[in-house]
């Protein structure tokens, strides 16, 4: 095969993430005890202040903590307290602080695919949080480039694109997510291969919205070793 650029996804993608995020909303859920809303319930509260915030104060635990002490002072029925506050951020801040979970396969076929193609981790979040994952999960010495980004949008792609000066052709975006991985990527011109996540964030699933040669679908990132 032609040497391709390939856009590689972090979280989900490369190593568990969302799965964290999970854990804390379930200890969330506990604390707030309330008398008479469902988790569901409570997590489509959470899910309306994080649309609203992501677009402001982007992504990660830090943002992610902030966003469920906003959900907890709106829906708390006892007086909030400062401690109480400490508590609620301690549920994110201690997602930090969870061991690397690398993806089964993965390290085996980034060694297969740096040999043959040219590697970028591309990922939204917040800069240093993203950075240190890289650096704990031992994978950066696979990718030549890293990008990270606020929003990965149809306009980022295309800046990386052009930044980059990447052959549209042979460049593919690989990830997890419809609404950050696929669709946009799509949608600027590239090449996108979707590899299912059983836990991905419910704020990032949507239909994809593209079907043709430039979409690949693959049961799991191992699979890439027989595509590339």
């Amino acid at each position: 095969m032609t040497r391709q650029h390939l856009l590689i996804d972090a979280d989900d993608t490369l190593w568990e993430n969302n799965i964290y995020f999970e854990r804390a909303f379930e200890e969330f859920v506990a604390f707030l005890g309330h008398s008479a809303m469902t988790a569901d319930q409570v997590r489509a509260v959470l899910d309306e202040i994080e649309e609203a915030n992501n677009r402001v104060h982007g992504y990660g635990s830090l943002n992610f903590g902030r966003n469920l002490r906003q959900c907890y002072e709106r829906l708390c029925e006892r007086e909030v307290g400062a401690e109480d506050l400490d508590t609620v951020m301690g549920f994110a801040e201690r997602i930090l602080d969870c061991p690397m979970e690398v993806i089964e396969g993965v390290a085996e076929t980034l060694e297969y695919l740096s040999l043959r193609h040219d590697l970028t981790v591309f990922t939204k979040g917040n800069p240093e949080e993203q950075k240190l994952k890289i650096d704990r999960s031992g994978l950066g010495g696979f990718f030549g480039h890293t990008a990270i980004v606020k929003e990965k949008d149809t306009a980022a792609y295309r800046r990386l694109v052009e930044e980059r000066g990447l052959d549209l052709a042979r460049t593919w975006m690989v990830g997890n997510s419809p609404k950050s991985d696929i669709n946009p990527a799509l949608e600027a011109g590239l090449g996108a291969v979707f590899v299912p996540h059983q836990h991905t964030w419910m704020l990032e699933r949507e239909e994809i919205k593209t079907e043709g040669p430039r979409l690949l679908i693959v049961d799991c990132f191992s699979e890439l070793r027989a595509r590339f």
